[in-house]
């Protein structure tokens, strides 16, 4: 399997930890070099282990946030 390369640009919110000390975070990130894009998915401390996650881009993150706004 191909090495994934990822940049965390921006830490935007940490949503939720479990009691093993993983986040759930909304973050901007680069992956393989690539335009960030918004992604949630949970980090192990540091970083060093992900979870599965969801990536969208700003048209995707859009959509959602107006989504969200009209059931508020």
């Amino acid at each position: 399997m191909a090495d994934i390369k990822f940049e965390i640009t921006e830490e935007i919110v940490v949503l939720s930890e479990s009691p093993k000390g993983w986040t759930k975070e909304l973050n901007l990130v680069s992956w393989n070099g690539r335009e960030p894009k918004y992604d949630i998915r949970d980090w192990a401390p540091n970083h060093e282990k992900m979870g599965k996650g969801v990536t969208l881009s700003n048209e995707e993150m859009d959509k959602l946030m107006k989504a969200i706004a009209e059931r508020s």
